[in-house]
């Protein structure tokens, strides 16, 4: 991407802040967008207790770089909006996507309350990462066609009608983000809302880390003691879905789009295929 393609501000004006997405943590899992972002900016502040120093490898020499990781929601605003005064491009540099569990719109209020001018980057988030690195589908035809992106309640309540057990009730994908330290409690909640021991579960550890990835593979019923064993116990993704494990089952539904006699403005179907294979 050009540079010509980022808004730029005028001298006399203060300068943009831009959320931008890490993603999981390999660096190359970066947008374009991102990369250039931290290439031309003045100032970084990227969320270090999350997002690998790696991820500010681009920066040029003379960028300003901090670590926020001590850093109070309003010492993260005041520094992002002091910086925002001398730098043109200021990059808030936040692990996975900035609209998830990114503390977004805390951070966006008082840049606009100070006239600062913000825009996001998304970014791959580690519920993807996750069935990527273990090679599986959120979701598969005749299986479940819906994904539910939650977490467990703990220091942080839940909305009314959202806890785990009322959320499971759908028996699709559950992508449970913050809630490796609450596996007793996320069995509890599923076996009461109908789901058994036997389902299976996976566990993925900083997702697309270079060399700190860890996949844990097991059920409801022991997929505890299995992390327990595997020392995961942080920045872990969890999994509960119907789809787990179906790359080995021995019939699968296929997807209409590319069935044979499945017309679409691309391709004309031919319905005595589809006939053939019935």
């Amino acid at each position: 991407m050009s540079a010509s393609h980022l808004e730029e501000p005028s001298a006399t004006a203060a300068g943009k802040v831009w959320f931008v997405g890490a993603g999981p943590g390999d660096p190359d899992l970066m947008t374009l967008k991102g990369r250039d972002l931290v290439a031309r900016a003045g100032a970084i502040l990227y969320a270090g207790s999350l997002v690998a120093q790696a991820a500010t490898q681009w920066a040029a020499t003379d960028c300003v770089i901090t670590d926020s990781r001590d850093m109070t929601l309003e010492q993260i605003t005041a520094w992002l909006i002091a910086q925002a005064q001398r730098h043109a491009v200021v990059v808030r540099l936040q692990t996975g996507d900035p609209s998830l569990y990114g503390a977004l719109i805390e951070m966006v209020q008082p840049l606009d309350a100070a006239g600062i001018a913000v825009e996001v980057v998304p970014g791959v988030s580690s519920a993807m990462a996750a069935m990527a690195a273990a090679v599986e589908s959120l979701t598969l035809p005749e299986v479940t066609q819906t994904v539910i992106l939650t977490r467990v309640e703990g220091r942080t309540s839940m909305p009314a009608g959202e806890s785990l057990a009322e959320l499971a009730q759908h028996h699709c994908t559950l992508c449970l983000y913050l809630s490796i330290t609450l596996l007793k409690k996320i069995r509890s909640e599923l076996l009461q809302a109908g789901w058994t021991d036997d389902a299976p579960v996976l566990v993925v550890q900083k997702a697309s880390w270079p060399g700190e990835q860890k996949i844990i593979r097991g059920t409801l019923g022991d997929i505890r003691q299995r992390c327990i064993d595997a020392d995961v116990n942080s920045q872990a993704m969890i999994v509960v879905s119907p789809t787990l494990g179906a790359r080995h089952w021995p019939t699968l539904a296929k997807s209409k789009l590319y069935d044979a006699g499945f017309s679409h403005r691309f391709r004309r179907g031919n319905p005595m295929e589809h006939s053939l294979h019935d």
